[in-house]
């Protein structure tokens, strides 16, 4: 067996009895209190059917995943000898996607770190056979394979670009996904895993061929598909600071817990896969929409021991529109129903029991958007119309189902981890199930879609408002409401208090509701690429001597820097600085324009906001792009400890409403407040300054006239002239040769001191 590296287990003494308890409490739901026909009519009988169904599949659910993180362990990586590194092919699948998209990945995978640089072979791997796309292949110095006519969209594509290389490990990567240049350093040594051992020391040591267990030769490695940009669920209730990606609890947590039932779920991206386990099951899988998904399972099903690792080893951009958003899950969810049906997962004898345990759950999940409309409309079918879906007294209330309800709960906090809890697991069904409940089961039933899609990656910072798709959460929210004030009124004046637990179930619905009415409002991004937190050395090519900084942030376009005092520059004839930055291996000469300086006073420092010029040369652009990508993952990896149901909702009203001012000054301005006389005894204020601008303010009825000097006889005299912009702004006429002059940059040096 492979070195694992545990994060505990979970009481299997309690599962069974949570299982126990389940199953009895299944037995008194289906026994005593579904409505009869005869009783309270078909329409109860049918609605307390399906609010029976949703039920047992909700335990079912939530006991599969208690037992699948009762051993969560990962592999541990061995140490491995630099010549055993073998060739590795790297496969970047394109279909649709800008060139401007793909080079940022294809210019990473020439970078990625190996011991031997010439056994990497990158390949672009392309279905519509663009000659720019080829061209993009030629200037980096990758390997090209286009493709007309692809009946077999992404596995067509990669089934061609095996068929024409030969490396015993492919990595795959989608078009945006980019690798970290550590990516091969953190993945292939897992493969020889079933070659290696630790001693009692904890050294890696070298199997006898008698100790190898040819079960456990390894299939593929999936590392997590994660992010650089907020995913829409964090962007758009304003939760990019306070919760994480919404697919890590996948990647980190679930696909983990599928170490223990070798049951891992291959991606199709991020990933390096055995050629020889491709080749076994006939490359990847055709005919249907997620062919990742179904290759994996069916290298499981050969024995492959295969793999999920939570390090972030490549990060990709997420869906930016909620249309593109629905449509890559609506894929994903009759991709796998439609694959399980197309290996007749249940009944084929090359599956385990725990793997088809495990594949059968992820069924389950996406028959849960189903439960989530049964859910909402149960109380409120009872309390709008009076129809029954449960029949039970106040007794069974309180003795039976309360009681089953808190150890329900239990289990689900259990379950629940630092990445995903059951608020906001409710919270995103409840925003995707409208437009998910049609094509699943149409799917169910059969009615299958054929047709890959690539989900749209590019943005548009005019997007078109997407509200409308709120139209089914609104209507939701309104009868619930609705449903709830009669509660409120039946509990005032009929004292019926069992409604007190109708009521908490509609007041749950309605807030998930509303902040599915949030997140379909949306949020304007205005930004053209991400910003990335940095810390890295900057040397400001201005005048003689460089000058020093650090940058704070970066992105495409742009990035700012700090320094703990006002920086002497001065842009006026040349718009654009030149910039050096050296981070690790990568190092670019950039220029570009200062676009706003502020001064944080809680730290004490500047910070200036600087513009790239639009134009780079290729090799600057290539290593500009991985000082920006190169870089661990920037948004939360945990929840944030101090979220409720309320404070949800104010942070996103406070978030949403709130006036947003950026001050955008170019220079440092330093508040003065220090006494001048002119050579007449005029005497003014000198109430701020900015290299090329200050403001005055006369004293003692004084008047301010169109020129003056400050400072006269000092030898750093300060020649001002009326600006026209306001009343007591001038315009600094020596700005250029105070900037060179000693005399005054000591001056200066003392004004900053007593900034607050």
């Amino acid at each position: 067996m492979s070195e694992k590296k545990r994060d505990g287990t979970k009481s299997l003494g309690l599962g069974i009895f949570v299982g126990i308890v389940m199953l009895c409490y299944s037995i008194w739901r289906i026994f005593f209190t579904l409505p009869l026909p005869g009783k309270e009519g078909w329409l109860a009988f049918f609605g307390g059917l399906l609010l029976l169904i949703a039920e047992i599949f909700s335990s079912y659910e939530a006991m599969t995943h208690y037992l699948a993180q009762r051993d969560v362990w990962e592999p541990e990586m061995p140490e491995i000898p630099e010549d055993w590194y073998p060739d590795v092919d790297v496969f970047i699948s394109t279909h649709n996607e800008d060139t401007e998209l793909l080079f940022k990945t294809a210019n990473a995978c020439t970078m990625l770190h190996y011991p031997d640089p010439s056994k990497v072979h990158v390949y672009l791997c392309d279905d519509t056979a663009r000659p720019e796309v080829e061209e993009l292949a030629k200037k980096l110095g990758v390997g090209y394979f286009g493709l007309k006519n692809n009946k077999f969209a992404k596995a067509g594509n990669i089934n061609n670009a095996l068929s024409k290389s030969h490396s015993p490990l492919i990595a795959t990567f989608d078009a945006d996904m980019i690798p970290k240049s550590n990516f091969l350093m953190e993945t292939i040594p897992y493969f020889f895993l079933p070659r290696m051992k630790r001693d009692e020391e904890g050294n890696w040591l070298v199997k006898s061929p008698e100790e190898i267990d040819e079960k456990e030769e390894v299939g593929f490695i999936q590392t997590p598909q994660a992010f650089y940009n907020p995913d829409l669920f964090q962007y758009n209730l304003y939760a990019e600071k306070r919760v994480p990606n919404e697919q890590d609890y996948f990647f980190r947590q679930v696909n983990i817990g599928k170490n223990s039932t070798n049951s891992v779920l291959y991606a199709g991206s991020n990933t390096v896969i055995s050629r020889k386990a491709l080749e076994e099951v006939g490359g990847i899988a055709t005919g249907t929409i997620t062919e990742d998904f179904e290759t994996g399972l069916r290298i499981e099903a050969r024995g492959y021991r295969c793999y999920a690792v939570r390090k972030v080893v490549a990060q990709g951009l997420a869906p930016i529109t909620i249309s593109s958003l629905i449509k890559q899950r609506v894929r994903w969810g009759r991709g796998c129903i439609y694959s399980l049906r197309k290996v007749h997962l249940l009944t084929n004898k090359e599956f385990s029991p725990q793997l088809k345990l495990s594949y059968y759950s992820c069924r389950i999940y996406w028959e849960s958007f189903s439960r989530r409309l049964i859910y909402i409309l149960s109380p409120v079918f009872f309390l709008l119309l009076g129809i029954p879906l449960v029949v039970l007294n106040l007794r069974q209330l309180l003795f039976v189902w309360l009681p089953y309800y808190i150890l329900y709960s239990f289990l689900l906090r259990h379950v629940s981890s630092e990445i995903r809890d059951a608020r906001w697991s409710n919270t995103i069904d409840t925003i995707m199930f409208p437009y998910l409940l049609i094509p699943i089961w149409a799917e169910e039933l059969h009615i299958n879609e054929k047709k890959f899609s690539v989900t749209a990656k590019s943005r548009d910072l005019n997007e078109q408002n997407e509200f409308y798709l709120a139209i089914p959460h609104i209507c939701l929210l309104g009868i619930s409401l609705l449903s709830l004030l009669f509660a409120m009124r039946a509990l005032i004046l009929h004292r019926a208090f069992g409604l007190i637990i109708m009521t908490a179930w509609i007041a749950v619905n309605s807030f998930s509701l509303l902040m599915a009415i949030f997140f379909m409002k949306g949020r304007i991004n205005e930004r053209g690429s991400e910003r990335f937190r940095a810390d890295i050395p900057l040397e400001i090519l201005a005048g003689e001597k460089p000058l020093e900084g650090r940058i704070q942030d970066i992105s495409e376009g742009g990035f700012a820097f700090w320094s703990s005092r006002a920086l002497e520059l001065d842009t006026e004839g040349e718009k654009e600085l030149c910039f050096r930055i050296k981070d690790r291996d990568y190092t670019a000469l950039l220029s570009g324009e200062l676009i706003s300086v502020n001064r944080e006073k809680k730290e004490k420092r500047w910070v200036y906001r600087v513009k790239l010029s639009g134009e780079m040369d290729w090799e600057t652009k290539r290593q500009y792009m991985q000082i920006v990508y190169d870089r661990d993952n920037p948004l939360p990896q945990k929840l944030s400890e101090d979220t409720s149901y309320f404070d949800d909702v104010l942070k996103i009203m406070d978030n949403s409403t709130r006036e947003r001012e950026e001050q955008r000054r170019r220079l440092p301005r330093f508040r003065v407040r220090e006494k001048c006389r002119l050579e007449d005894g005029t005497e003014l204020m000198l109430e701020d300054f900015n290299y090329r601008y200050l403001r005055l303010s006369p004293l003692k009825g004084a008047r301010l006239p169109k020129r003056l000097v400050l400072y006269k006889g000092t030898g750093y005299e300060v020649n001002c002239q009326r600006s026209g912009l306001r009343n007591g702004i001038y315009k600094i006429t020596n700005s250029k040769a105070l900037l060179k002059n000693q005399s005054f940059l000591e001056k200066l040096r003392e004004w900053e001191k007593k900034q607050k």
